[in-house]
């Protein structure tokens, strides 16, 4: 089980929720007679995961307190004293953790009776819903049990037991998760910080005391990961050309074959040629030939090998890094995986023995959960992890471009697999499949490669053939609600731009997309321009990528053919003046806005020049480069934006890792005081080089 930390989704905590019923509601002197508790996994109470427990206190049961919750001193003789009852407790909750309605009660409660029985105590990680349904809607009358369940819609049953409250503040606790996603509130250490604000409701709890239900989220200890599988990616370390069978081609053959090339492995295909879509191919291996000669004995020699061949072969992306063909392997119990190309097609052959240098290191911290992940609660905790390799691997020194561009591989398959679940969702509620070939497509950082830690939802959807607000059209409306809700839940909150599938701009087919372009670079307004550099930077994900790939070459040839959009595009780069009159960079709450005066005119310069020279390449370090490799721009100018770009992103990245941790909501400011001398030099130095971007765009835009 993964540490929980500030970073653990909410909606992905391993909780137990916790009610204990006592003598009375002095929590200096009640003595407990019955504890109830209720696991909660991935957003969901489990009910056949409950404890029940009557405890002996030692004492008689006032009346008045027998008349609340019914338990008398007849119920309880026989029961199990306090200390007995305790490691049972203990042992239910572990490291999960606590949820209740006034749970600061419940643990002053345990804590003095730990004490009274000689027993170590120590606080657990806990959450109030009291607190969070105060957080999350605070003109309700009062916030009651009963009052929040009713709001709520949470039915209570077993009032005023133990169980039955705990049952009955797990439910609100999962109702409570998209009324707090309302609020931004999305983690564990978010929903701390949130309660912590509270200081009235918090006061009156020392006041009665109790203990405080919440704690300051702290960063966890640096835990090192493998850098190496973080530096590299698939198509370093694949064989290429793979090899490749007819299906028609004798076992015995093959075999031959396998031993004369020294490989455990071949690909079947009917052609028995590489580069075509990887779907067309089946893999058989020195295990499967075995096992067929002894089930067979001469007679497998002689059968063609397609008969043999297993499928659907299991692949990985030729730029993926070396950790996604790890945790692959892993989670399929593979030795081997096909490498395909961006759009699907067939390049290469990864083995156990290519990767096996890579698995005598520390940690792999990412895995592949996200491919086969069930729900968005499977997500959310796939997710949640990255902040802390992102942590690791800055700590390793490795460039932030690279910890940028895994933090988007990991949205991509994120955005991948929410598509595969939405459509699978299409099905079941009758919508019947997709009416036409589709693909999704990340947007804006996400597709160039370069996602920090907070990304919105920027999406969108291409299909074939179909007219605004068809048949084909609707149901991929219907389709991309289903996506953003996936993504919102999974902890990609809804694009304050609009910039989602479900929002009729942001879907259309083939024909439409195109016509948006032609609009877009011919007659643009200031709000097409806001849209159009995002489509510049689209990744298709999911369906029919080469669709994607062919509209995106589609966009750069009508870019790049009309100069005056181009032009348009880098008037948007205004300077600003991110310097106050003394010279110092202006702070908002003593932080500097650096994507503003930072990331964007070295990202919008750098694909304005690219859409006009025609240099395809996503990245914009790689675009940098390509305008370099075409005399566009002197050398020291743009390696100085490349590199003043990898500091932004280092900088960004540190600051939302350490936000993160501690609950803090994520931004794209950095506290300048939590920065080095050094640091804070040469982001000066870098924003006020940076001045000049318009001039320089200006200049290269017809060279």
């Amino acid at each position: 089980m993964e540490t929980t930390t500030g970073a653990t989704p909410l909606i992905a905590l391993a909780a137990a929720a916790l009610d204990t019923e006592t003598t009375g509601p002095d929590a200096g002197r009640a003595r407990i007679i019955q504890i109830g508790a209720v696991g909660i996994e991935r957003g969901k109470v489990v009910p056949g995961d409950r404890l029940d427990l009557l405890v002996d206190p030692g004492e008689p049961i006032p009346p008045a307190s027998t008349r609340i919750h019914g338990i008398s001193d007849p119920d309880v003789r026989g029961a199990a004293s306090f200390a007995a009852a305790w490691p049972t407790l203990q042992r239910f909750v572990g490291s999960r953790i606590l949820v209740g309605h006034t749970i600061g009660f419940d643990l002053a409660v345990l804590e003095r009776e730990c004490r009274r029985a000689g027993l170590a105590w120590e606080k657990p990680r806990s959450l109030c819903v009291r607190l969070l349904a105060t957080v999350a809607h605070p003109q309700l009358a009062d916030h009651s049990l009963d009052m929040i369940a009713d709001w709520l819609g949470v039915r209570v049953e077993g009032r005023h037991t133990g169980l039955g409250d705990a049952i009955a503040a797990g439910e609100i606790f999962v109702a409570l998760l998209p009324e707090l996603r309302k609020q931004g509130i999305r983690t564990l250490g978010e929903a701390e910080n949130a309660c912590l604000m509270l200081s009235h409701a918090l006061e009156a709890g020392h006041r009665a005391g109790w203990v405080e239900p919440v704690a300051r989220p702290q960063a966890p200890a640096f835990q090192p990961v493998d850098p190496y599988a973080y530096r590299h990616r698939v198509d370093s370390l694949m064989s290429h050309p793979p090899v490749v069978v007819a299906a028609s081609e004798p076992a015995g053959r093959v075999i031959d074959l396998m031993v004369t090339r020294k490989i455990s492995s071949v690909l079947v295909s009917e052609r028995g040629v590489p580069g075509e879509p990887v779907e067309a191919y089946g893999i058989v291996t020195e295990r499967d030939m075995l096992r067929q000669i002894s089930n067979e004995r001469e007679e497998a020699l002689a059968a063609p090998v397609g008969a043999i061949a297993s499928r659907p072969l299991a692949s990985v992306r030729a730029a993926a890094f070396a950790y996604r063909a790890i945790g692959r392997m892993d989670r399929l119990g593979l030795r081997h995986l096909a490498v395909r190309s961006d759009d699907g097609r067939l390049v290469g052959m990864l083995s156990a023995r290519d990767l096996l240098r890579l698995r005598a290191g520390s940690a792999i911290k990412l895995d592949d959960a996200i491919e086969d992940a069930p729900d968005a609660a499977a997500l959310a905790a796939a997710w949640a992890t990255l902040p802390g390799v992102a942590r690791s691997l800055l700590g390793e020194d490795i460039d932030a471009r690279s910890v940028a561009s895994i933090v988007s591989e990991e949205l991509c398959a994120l955005t991948r697999r929410a598509a595969v679940l939405a459509e699978q969702a299409m099905q079941a509620a009758g919508e019947g499949p997709p009416p036409s070939p589709y693909a999704v497509l990340v947007l804006g950082s996400g597709g160039r490669g370069e996602s920090l830690l907070a990304p919105d939802q920027d999406n969108a959807v291409i299909f074939a053939e179909g007219d605004p607000d068809g048949p084909e059209d609707r149901w991929f409306a219907a389709f991309g609600e289903l996506l953003a809700a996936m993504l919102d839940a999974a902890g990609v909150p809804f694009c304050r731009g609009g910039v989602m599938a479900k929002n009729p701009g942001f879907r259309g087919s083939l024909e439409s997309w195109k016509a948006r372009v032609d609009q877009w670079v011919r007659r643009s307004r200031p709000e097409d321009l806001l849209n159009v550099d995002i489509v510049f930077d689209l990744r298709p994900v999911h369906g029919d990528l080469a669709l994607g790939a062919g509209f995106l070459d589609y966009a750069y040839e009508r870019g790049h053919a009309e100069p005056a959009f181009a032009k348009l595009l880098g008037e948007q780069i205004v300077a600003g003046t991110p310097f106050t009159m003394f010279g110092s960079l202006q702070l908002e709450e003593g932080r500097f806005d650096i994507k503003k005066h930072g990331l964007f005119p070295i990202v919008a310069a750098a694909r304005t020049l690219a859409i006009r020279h025609d240099v395809r390449a996503a990245g914009t370090r790689d675009r940098l480069e390509g305008l370099m490799a075409r005399g566009i721009g002197g050398e020291r100018d743009m390696k100085a934006m490349a590199e003043g770009h990898d500091l932004l992103l280092r900088l960004a990245l540190a600051q939302q890792t350490r936000d993160i941790y501690a609950g803090i909501a994520v931004s794209n400011r950095v506290e300048l005081a939590a920065l080095s001398r050094e640091q804070q030099k040469d982001l000066k130095q870098l924003v006020r080089r940076l001045q000049a971007v318009p001039d320089l765009l200006h200049d290269l835009m017809f060279r």
